[in-house]
């Protein structure tokens, strides 16, 4: 288990959140050490890879589009409002030269035709400040559109 010096005579225990073992064939599987659960991935067809799973950008995109949607989902139940049933849909679009994520562009379909202005406002500007978008490189351009029925 890791230590992490605070300052002198403290200490704190730093556990793992997520263990990867490379399984081989260009193929991963990463177990996340609070719930046990497994994500499998590959490499994608275009990068030497079979491609039946996610490919690790995959994932990248995935998180921020899920990000996204679970931050409404906290600013939705302090607006006491549901957005339960909202979809979203994640386009990668990989760049070469170096072969890197680009672009995201996530399409929220939001489940609810009663929201108005100011809890739509709310919403999406806490999609658009969710941790996993503050946190990938800002030269990703994070493409993001909101649908309301």
């Amino acid at each position: 288990m890791p230590i992490l010096e605070i300052n002198k005579n403290q200490f704190l225990y730093i556990m793992p959140t997520i263990s990867t073992t490379y399984k081989g064939d260009l193929r991963c599987e990463s177990t996340h050490i609070k719930s046990g659960n497994v994500l499998l991935t590959d490499a994608p067809t275009d990068n030497n890879g079979k491609g039946e799973a996610f490919s690790p950008t995959d994932t990248l995109a995935a998180a921020l589009g899920t990000c996204m949607v679970t931050i409404m989902g906290i600013k939705a139940r302090d607006l006491s409002v549901s957005i339960d049933g909202t979809a979203i849909d994640v386009t990668k679009i990989m760049e070469q030269n170096p072969r890197r994520v680009g672009e995201v562009v996530i399409e929220i379909n939001v489940a609810n035709s009663t929201l108005d202005d100011k809890q739509k406002q709310l919403l999406e500007s806490a999609a658009l400040n969710c941790p996993v978008a503050k946190s990938v490189h800002p030269n990703l351009i994070q493409t993001v559109r909101f649908n309301y029925p």
